[in-house]
C-alpha cells in the first residue's frame, strides 16, 4: 500500500467524503419526494412495508392481505422504519436506495484509499458517482441498491483482512454482512466468491496479499449462519407452532422456489447468455466503459506483475458476471453489486485516461450521438406527433417540454466542452439529465405512472357508503386508494377472478367493481357506460350488479381487503 494512503489524515478523509457525498447528493437526490411509487417494483415493496407497519407483523410480508413470498423481509423492515420516521410514502420508498448508494460511494472511496492511495480512492468514488446504473438505482424504490451496499460491505470486510490485514474483526463483519445480504435477497452470498481468486493468488505468492488463510477463517461461517438464524429461526418456529398451510407454502416458496429454482430454471426475464456483456454493462456502466479499450491492456500488464489487488477484484467481478450470465433469468439490475469493483480497478488508471486525447474525443462522439438521439425524439413527439402513435400517448405529451430541454442541454454541453473535453460534456449531460428527470419529468409523469389518476377518477364516482373491489389490480392502485379495497388475489387466473368478483358483486347492491375493458367478457357488460378513466393501456369501468351478462356462474372463494393508510387514520 502506498504511504500516501496510510498517512492520510482523518480530517483529509472526512473532507474527501464530504466532497464525494455532496456530489452524490447533487446527482442522486433531485426529485426526492416529488413522485409516488411507480411500477413494477416500487409500489409492491412500499405496500408490503406499509402493511407490516400497520399490522405489527415483521416476520411474514403481506401484500394487500395476501402473503407475499418473493422476498425476505429485511428491505421491508427498512422501508417500514423510514415510513414510520417520515410519515411519507414518497420519501420512504426512495430513501433506502439513496442512502445505500451514498454509503456505497463512501465504502468504495475508503477501499480504494486503503488499497492504493487517497487519489485513487477519490477517483474510484468519482467514477462510481457518475455511472449511469448507480444513479439510476439510487433514485428508485427497488431493492437492488440496498442489496448492492450489503454485498460491498461484505466484500469490504473480507478484503480489509485478506488484502490489507491482519484485520480479523473486519473479516467477521464481512461474513455478518453476507448473512444480512442473504436475508435481504438470496444472492447476498456474492462476496464469498472473492475467496476463489484469493486462494489462487495465495497459492502462487502474488504481491499485495494479507495474511494467509488459516483455521480461523472458518469462523466466518457460524457468524453468517447466526445472522440468518435471526430471521429463519423465528419464522420456522411460527410455522411449526401454527397449523397454517399458507405459512408452510410461504417457507417453501421463499427458501427454494425463489432461490435455487428461480436461478436454475427461471420463468421470468429470460435472456441470452451474452446479455450482460452486450446489452447491460457497455451502456449502464457508462461513461467508464468508454475506456475499456485502454483499461483491458493496462489490467493485463498489472496482472503480469502479479498484483493481487487487480487479480482479486477483477476475478470477483468476472465471477459475479459469470454467475448471473449462467442463469436463464436476467435483469440489468442484478449486476449492480459488481459495479464498485469495476470502479476500483479503473480508478488507478483514471487520471491518465482523463488526459488521453483519444478518449476525450470518444466522449465527444458519445455525447454527440446522445444529442442526435434526443433531437430525433423531440422531432418525433413535437414536430410529428403522430409518428408511431406517440401523439395519442398522454405520457409522451407530458414529457415533450423536458425532452426539448434535455436536447438543448446536450447541444450546450457539446458547444462548451468541445472535442478536447468530451468526457466533461458527457458527464455534464448526464448530470443535467438526472436533474431534469427528477425535478421535471417525475412530477409531470406521476399522475400516469402512480395510478393516482385512475383511483381519483374512481373515487369521484363512488358514494360514501359504497364498497369497492378491483379486478386485475396492481399495487399502485392500493396505495392511491382512499377507502378500503377488496380483491380476489394477486394475478388470479382471469376466469376465476371474474367469477369471484361476480359472486362478491351480487351480495350487496352498494358494491362497485373497477375493471379494465379487457376483462369484461364474458361475465360483464358495460352497456352505455362511459369509462371512468382511460390511459394508453386500457379503459377502466365501474360496474354494479346491473352489469351482469348471466353467462357466468358466481364462485365462492377468498376475498381480501386492504385498508389504505388514509382510511385507517379516519377510523
Amino acid at each position: 500500500m502506498s504511504p500516501d494512503g496510510g498517512a492520510a489524515s482523518r480530517h483529509q478523509t472526512l473532507r474527501d467524503l464530504a466532497w464525494l457525498l455532496g456530489a452524490g447528493i447533487l446527482l442522486m437526490a433531485p426529485g426526492l419526494g416529488l413522485k409516488d411509487p411507480w411500477p413494477p417494483d416500487e409500489p409492491r415493496y412500499v405496500l408490503v412495508a406499509s402493511e407490516m407497519l400497520a399490522s405489527g407483523d415483521w416476520l411474514v410480508p403481506v401484500r394487500a392481505g395476501e402473503i407475499y413470498p418473493d422476498k425476505p423481509p429485511v428491505f421491508f423492515w427498512i422501508e417500514a422504519l423510514l415510513l414510520a420516521l417520515t410519515g411519507s410514502i414518497r420519501l420512504a420508498h426512495q430513501l433506502p436506495s439513496l442512502l445505500a448508494s451514498l454509503l456505497t460511494l463512501a465504502l468504495t472511496y475508503d477501499l480504494g484509499r486503503r488499497l492504493w492511495n487517497r487519489r485513487v480512492g477519490l477517483w474510484a468514488g468519482g467514477v462510481l458517482a457518475v455511472t449511469v446504473q448507480l444513479v439510476m438505482q439510487a433514485r428508485s424504490g427497488q431493492i437492488d441498491a440496498t442489496l448492492a451496499v450489503m454485498v460491498l460491505l461484505g466484500l469490504y470486510g473480507l478484503l480489509r483482512h485478506a488484502l490489507l490485514g491482519p484485520a480479523f474483526r473486519w473479516y467477521l463483519i464481512g461474513w455478518a454482512a453476507v448473512g444480512l445480504g442473504i436475508v435481504t435477497k438470496g444472492v447476498g452470498f456474492l462476496p464469498l466468491l472473492v475467496l476463489l481468486p484469493l486462494a489462487w493468488a495465495h497459492g502462487r505468492d502474488w504481491r499485495h496479499l494479507g495474511p494467509r488463510p488459516d483455521r480461523r477463517w472458518w469462523l466466518g461461517v457460524p457468524v453468517m449462519l447466526l445472522v440468518i438464524a435471526g430471521w429463519l429461526v423465528p419464522l420456522l418456529t411460527r410455522v411449526a407452532t401454527r397449523d397454517d398451510p399458507r405459512l408452510e407454502a410461504y417457507v417453501g416458496e421463499i427458501l427454494f422456489r425463489q432461490t435455487a429454482t428461480r436461478y436454475a430454471g427461471s420463468w421470468m426475464h429470460v435472456r441470452p447468455v451474452w446479455y450482460y456483456l452486450v446489452e447491460v454493462v457497455p451502456w449502464l456502466w457508462l461513461p467508464a466503459t468508454l475506456a475499456l479499450p485502454w483499461l483491458v491492456p493496462a489490467w493485463r500488464a498489472r496482472l503480469a506483475r502479479r498484483d493481487a489487488r487487480y487479480l482479486v477484484l477483477l476475478g470477483w467481478l468476472a465471477l459475479v458476471l459469470l454467475f448471473f450470465s449462467l442463469s436463464p433469468g436476467k435483469r440489468g439490475v442484478y449486476v449492480l453489486p459488481a459495479l464498485p469493483a469495476f470502479a476500483l480497478v479503473a480508478a488507478p488508471l483514471a487520471p491518465g485516461l482523463w488526459r488521453s486525447r483519444r478518449l476525450q474525443h470518444l466522449g465527444f462522439v458519445a455525447t454527440s450521438l446522445l444529442a442526435v438521439a434526443l433531437t430525433a425524439a423531440v422531432i418525433a413527439v413535437v414536430a410529428q406527433p403522430g409518428v408511431a402513435e406517440l401523439g395519442s400517448n398522454p405520457e409522451v405529451r407530458a414529457v415533450r417540454a423536458p425532452l426539448i430541454a434535455a436536447a438543448g442541454l446536450s447541444i450546450v454541453c457539446l458547444a462548451l466542452a468541445g472535442p478536447r473535453k468530451g468526457l466533461a460534456a458527457l458527464v455534464g449531460l448526464f448530470a443535467g439529465g438526472w436533474t431534469i428527470l427528477g425535478l421535471w419529468v417525475y412530477p409531470v409523469l406521476d399522475p400516469y405512472r402512480s395510478g393516482r389518476g385512475l383511483m381519483q377518477a374512481a373515487e369521484s364516482h363512488l358514494g360514501p357508503g359504497e364498497q369497492l373491489a378491483i379486478v386485475d389490480w396492481r399495487e399502485q392502485m392500493m396505495l392511491q386508494a382512499t377507502r378500503p379495497v377488496h380483491h380476489f388475489g394477486f394475478r388470479t387466473p382471469t376466469e376465476r377472478d371474474n367469477r369471484l368478483a361476480l359472486g362478491w358483486l351480487q351480495e350487496d347492491p352498494r358494491r362497485q367493481l373497477l375493471i379494465p375493458h379487457g376483462r369484461l367478457t364474458p361475465c360483464f357488460s358495460i352497456g352505455h357506460r362511459e369509462p371512468v378513466f382511460t390511459d394508453h393501456e386500457s379503459r377502466w369501468y365501474l360496474l354494479d350488479g346491473t352489469s351482469l351478462t348471466g353467462r357466468c356462474q358466481p364462485l365462492a372463494g377468498p376475498v381480501y381487503e386492504y385498508a389504505p393508510r388514509s382510511a385507517r387514520r379516519a377510523e
